[in-house]
């Protein structure tokens, strides 16, 4: 199988890099944060070879229902753009909402876009979006809007770009945080990306004979 990684930043990437020698079976590509760089390399990795699958690993934070706790590892079910659509005295109007597919392919997807590749047991909704919440208002509103358990800043696009190329994709994160009012001290970046990357080099050479 060919695979194509994908990591937003290098410390994402420490493990992998270490124990996954790249080789035309497996490539690791370091998109860059946020939404337009993971479409932008995801986009140009598939154009110089196109991958068999895409799975895309990094850190993530928790809404407050979940259930999860720091350093749990799971993965996409489906991934959501959680805030892409249009604000209203009503309420947030999504895609669909508004009449706007952003994938034709087969069917039309709006903003929750379906995985294909499930790298560990749990799967969990993913909500993809463009500035990190960082109060308990907004995580609440974003929780029970779109059912999402673990928010993060690249997974809809990379799960975007793979849908318009028809390539399956897959996601896994490590719980960093609970998304909450912002407090740094009681992030755990290096361990969620360590037990995130150790949980996806696990499944990688399970595939192998």
């Amino acid at each position: 199988m060919n695979l194509l990684l994908c990591v937003a930043t290098e410390f994402e990437a420490t493990a992998l890099r270490k124990q996954l020698p790249q080789s035309q079976n497996l490539r690791l590509i370091q998109t860059g944060v946020g939404p337009v760089n993971a479409a932008h390399a995801v986009t140009v990795a598939i154009m110089e070879r196109r991958p068999d699958s895409i799975l895309c690993c990094g850190v993530g934070g928790a809404y407050p229902s979940s259930g999860l706790q720091i350093g749990d590892v799971v993965c996409a079910d489906i991934e959501i753009y959680g805030d892409l659509g249009a604000q209203s005295p009503s309420g947030f109007l999504d895609m669909r909402t508004l009449g706007f597919a952003v994938v034709n392919n087969r069917e039309p997807l709006f903003n929750e876009l379906p995985m294909q590749v499930f790298p560990t047991a749990r799967r969990v909704r993913f909500v993809t979006v463009s500035t990190c919440t960082g109060t308990d208002n907004v995580a609440n509103e974003i929780e029970n809007r779109t059912r999402g358990a673990v928010e993060n800043m690249e997974g809809a696009a990379i799960a975007h770009v793979a849908h318009l190329h028809n390539i399956p994709v897959g996601e896994v994160r490590g719980i960093s945080n609970i998304v909450t009012n912002r407090d740094k001290t009681s992030w755990r970046l290096e361990e969620a990306s360590d037990a995130a990357q150790k949980s996806l080099i696990d499944w990688i050479r399970s595939l192998r004979p």
